[in-house]
């Protein structure tokens, strides 16, 4: 009888070992350089051993790949909008030329897609680009250099955070909420969209005077209101009566869509299964907004939302391709952040109209830039994570490709204020353009992860053998990856940069659906980055410790940030712990003319007896302190 298959995150074997493992048939650990190169002083020349026939596979992936991505996505830039937000290139040199100096074609991916159960025990997937898998790497990484801890083995490590469905009846009475104070909620929803949805210049303009819905377009109107309402109660505080207003009026809205107009697809089925996806986010209940999604993509395929529409007038062309804008970016963008196959990634980018149907209102300006960031986004899952190694030169292409979207951005979309200007009207800007630029950062997040999961696993290493950072780091680390792995450690400080300004204005609202996010994969990058280097980078440290405050405001409404506040957390601690014991390991390698004899933890021991695992943690040490080093000492590669 055959062995019961081993999962891919308990496996011990390495899926691709180097040339040089495989030739001495030794025990390689995967990663490239492998450790028992960079001990045996081989890493320049340690790459991953592949079959003749395997081999020519990826050379004409490669080779394809390298052609002029830009032909390709020619259409994204002659789609809606981009007449104000991409314009020709001045740069001499191509976007799709990489840069040169690389040496290794490739990182390997050491993130692996998961299987993990949702409330009901079913096993649910997030795909190796997903911060989740990320963070099991992270976990594993902790684990391997200072042990087991609450960061590494918490309990449900396997579980899938999701919120509980509520569906009792509340008791609230849609009388309480006033003209006013609908009017104030459909303020916050503005905000809590923007940069994300643009459902039409109609759909909020007769928010006010609903009475009763009597035909099945009231009612698809009448469902619209309700969940747009939903979503601005979300940023209210958490009181009780503040939960039954946004209870009643989704659960009103949620029975008023199951009703009967599931029969037929229209422009408001849409709306409200799109709105209802996006409440799901706010509410922690991701895969539940992943179905809606799914009806909402489905529904916009079948009405040809992706293709233009002759006998349409010049405002429902518009309205349409508003629509079909905001459902790619929130499908998008969430099938990024969980790895999964985006619903509408098989209709983009598709045939649209043409540029001039456009108006310049501020909400399309933004929703024309995330449309088309969204687009790189998608092109970023399906090139750079589709294979077993993200190629450097791929990666380059798709940095270029940001980097001229973000070159080409209007003005609007980088000015922090404008004149005369109502708070409110200000404060919907503010957080469309800290949408638009977390978007931005957190794509450039994804394709350059994998290159600094490569070098940081470099640094590791060296450290856990105790060789010399200082003299290892050139002669090891492929120039391109290097390059690949500071952006990454920037874009996150960038993010966490915008997001904390943001916050000090007070203008963040207290639920962000996606923005919380993007803040965790900003602030786990920094985590693990900090982990690996003994030396401190105030601008770095400071991010990690604004992430923390920031998701410590939203912690309060959202069980989702304050999951991601406690992960953080335990890393924060085991950050300490690392520190603390290369610390002591330093000590132990300069300390020849003095020991310690007295220790109310421990024996007394000698330095050269005691290791740097037997060092135990002093859980009050501050993370922003020095980790005892000296500088006019020699560190000895520490």
């Amino acid at each position: 009888m055959g062995r019961p298959k081993v999962d891919p995150a308990n496996r011990l074997r390495a899926n691709t070992a180097c040339t040089a493992c495989r030739a001495s048939k030794k025990r390689c650990s995967g990663s490239f350089p492998c450790t028992s190169c960079i001990q045996k002083g081989r890493a320049r020349t340690c790459i991953p051993f592949k079959s003749s026939i395997s081999e020519a596979s990826p050379r004409n992936a490669l080779a394809r790949e390298s052609l002029p991505p830009w032909e390709e996505s020619q259409q994204v830039l002659n789609s809606p909008l981009s007449s104000q937000i991409h314009a020709p290139s001045s740069s001499g040199r191509g976007p799709e030329q990489p840069m040169q100096g690389s040496r290794s074609p490739e990182a390997t991916h050491r993130t692996h897609p998961r299987m993990l159960r949702n409330l009901q025990g079913d096993r649910v997937y997030v795909g190796k680009a997903a911060s989740l898998s990320f963070l099991q790497l992270v976990r594993e990484t902790v684990t391997q250099h200072i042990g087991p801890s609450q960061f590494s083995h918490p309990l449900g490590r396997e579980d899938m955070l999701e919120a509980e469905a509520t569906h009792d009846p509340s008791s609230y009475a849609e009388e309480n909420c006033s003209p006013e104070d609908q009017e104030r909620l459909v303020r916050s929803y503005r905000i809590a969209t923007s940069g994300f949805l643009h459902l039409g210049h109609d759909v909020t303009d007769d928010m006010a005077g609903f009475t009763e819905p009597k035909t099945e377009r009231e009612s698809t109107r009448a469902a619209i209101k309700d969940l747009m309402l939903a979503i601005g109660a979300q940023s209210y505080p958490n009181d009780p009566d503040t939960v039954q207003m946004r209870l009643f009026f989704f659960t009103r809205g949620q029975r008023r869509a199951f009703a009967s107009f599931l029969e037929d697809p229209s422009i408001n089925l849409i709306r409200v299964f799109l709105l209802m996806s996006f409440y799901m986010f706010g509410a922690c209940r991701r895969n539940t907004a992943f179905m809606y999604l799914g009806v909402a993509a489905r529904s916009a395929v079948a009405l040809g939302l992706y293709e233009d529409s002759a006998g349409c007038s010049w405002q429902e062309q518009r309205d349409r391709s508003s629509l079909w804008m905001s459902l790619c970016v929130i499908d998008l963008i969430a099938s990024s952040i969980l790895g999964r196959p985006a619903a509408t990634a098989a209709v983009i980018p598709g045939q649209r109209p043409d540029p001039n149907l456009f108006g310049s209102s501020p909400a399309e300006t933004s929703l024309g830039a995330s449309f088309q960031l969204s687009l790189i986004l998608s092109e970023i899952i399906g090139r750079l994570y589709s294979e077993k190694g993200a190629s450097s030169e791929i990666a380059e292409v798709l940095l270029r490709q940001l980097k001229h979207w973000s070159d080409n951005l209007p003005d609007s979309l980088r000015r922090s204020s404008v004149a005369d200007e109502e708070a409110t009207i200000t404060q919907e800007r503010i957080i469309s353009n800290m949408h638009v630029a977390c978007s931005y950062h957190f794509a450039v997040i994804l394709v350059t992860r994998p290159f600094l999961i490569s070098l940081l696993s470099i640094r590791l290493a060296q450290l856990h053998q105790t060789l010399a950072i200082t003299t290892q780091d050139e002669s090891i680390s492929d120039p391109a990856q290097s390059r690949l792995a500071a952006a990454c450690i920037d874009s996150a400080v960038y993010m966490l940069q915008t997001c904390i300004e943001v916050h000090q204005t007070g203008y963040l609202l207290r639920n962000m659906a996606i923005l919380k996010a993007f803040i965790f994969a900003a602030a786990l990058v920094l985590g693990f980055t900090m982990f690996a280097h003994r030396e401190i980078d105030s601008d770095v440290e400071s991010a990690f410790k604004g992430a923390l405050v920031i998701l410590r405001m939203l912690a309060a409404q959202s069980a989702q940030a304050a999951h991601y506040l406690e992960i953080l957390t335990l890393l924060e601690a085991a950050i300490v712990q690392q520190r603390q014991r290369l610390a002591a390991h330093a000590r132990q390698r300069r300390s020849q003319y003095v020991s310690r004899i007295f220790s109310l933890h421990d024996s007394p021991k000698a330095p050269r007896d005691q290791g740097p695992e037997q060092v135990r943690p002093d859980p009050s040490t501050p993370l922003s302190m020095p980790s005892g080093s000296y500088p006019w000492i020699p560190q000895d590669g520490l």
